[in-house]
């Protein structure tokens, strides 16, 4: 006699803490899903090699990936909805291009000083901001890359309105790809640690009660700044390889699209699952790219689909397929 039952049901009590399993059938249930995210991303540039524009597109997809994974990380895990996801690249991307054109660093060590440095920046202009909460901080954070374009431009200054032109291309096709896929994977993967550790318990904390967890003895202030270091050191390794993927930096780098598309991405894979902002991205980039044909009338088709998304599943994407996924049935004998 047989019977159904759901697959995860004694995996689900065998793993919940110290990880344990029986078959390979129930390790391919965990790894599964997890290999084909990385199998098809890494397989994306060998199977669109007779398109390059398309491979172009990847890598801008994978850029506001890790943009969404930054905006995903404070919104949901630390309390912060920050909009200044067009600072991070503009400071990483002209930090870059000064490194690499003014003080001729390879783009091997520019990349790399313009992401620290950059990150520490952005956390020093955050800093003050902190003690805000809700839309307060995120007007703030927002008007941050508009106020420093405007001083570029009214200024003069790191090129203008013209850029800093004459960066240094990444060396080779398969470099410019894999080094945003790889990075882009590693962030995803470090943070869905990150989030689960010891750390990642006392920003949730954060997020839900500041004062008991400042009653606690611990300093929130501190604790928030980690964060925001973590995410703008994501956002500014996402604007240096742009400014090599372009040889340029220039304002576009602060254009709000980078604050926009990533808060897109997120609502419409689910928020608070990191992984949903990556397939948010997945989405939102390509299709961009497929309404092109429509010409303006395009924004008309994207704000119905972010809308249609938000009204009938506003769980998103991936808290809806991880659902179903764990819902799966077999026939077991009794």
């Amino acid at each position: 006699m047989k019977r159904k039952e759901r697959i995860d049901r004694g995996l689900k009590v065998r793993t919940e803490g110290h990880y344990a399993i029986s078959s390979l059938e129930e390790i391919g249930y965990l790894v599964g899903p997890r290999l084909l995210l990385i199998l098809g991303v890494l397989l994306l540039p060998i199977i669109l090699e007779l398109a390059p524009y398309w491979k172009r597109v990847v890598n801008i997809m994978c850029v506001y990936a890790v943009l969404a994974l930054a905006f995903d990380f404070l919104a949901n895990y630390v309390g912060l909805v920050c909009l200044g996801g067009a600072l991070f690249i503009g400071v990483g991307g002209y930090l870059a291009a000064i490194f690499n054109v003014y003080l001729s660093m390879p783009f091997w060590l520019s990349i790399p000083l313009a992401t620290i440095s950059g990150a520490f920046l952005c956390t020093l202009l955050i800093l003050p901001c902190l003690p805000l909460r809700g839309v307060y901080f995120a007007i703030v954070t927002l008007m941050y890359p508009i106020l420093i374009s405007r001083i570029i431009e009214a200024f003069n200054i790191l090129g203008g309105t013209n850029g800093i032109s004459g960066v240094d291309s990444l060396p080779g096709e398969y470099v410019e790809e894999y080094t945003i896929i790889i990075v882009m994977l590693v962030a995803l993967f470090a943070m869905r640690r990150l989030v689960n550790q010891d750390m990642g318990l006392v920003l949730r904390a954060v997020k839900d009660n500041d004062q008991s967890v400042r009653a606690s003895g611990i300093n929130v202030t501190h604790m928030k700044s980690i964060a925001v270091f973590i995410a703008s050191l994501m956002g500014c390794f996402g604007g240096a390889y742009l400014a090599h993927l372009y040889m340029w930096a220039g304002l576009s780098l602060f254009a709000l699209d980078f604050s926009i598309i990533p808060i897109a991405a997120v609502v419409m894979g689910g928020g608070g699952t990191l992984v949903g902002a990556v397939i948010g991205c997945f989405i939102l980039v390509p299709l961009s790219e497929f309404l092109r044909f429509f010409g303006t009338f395009r924004i008309v088709i994207y704000c119905a689909l972010l809308t249609g998304f938000i009204v009938f599943k506003s769980e998103g994407i991936m808290v809806y397929a991880t659902r179903k996924y764990h819902q799966f049935e077999r026939w077991v004998k009794v």
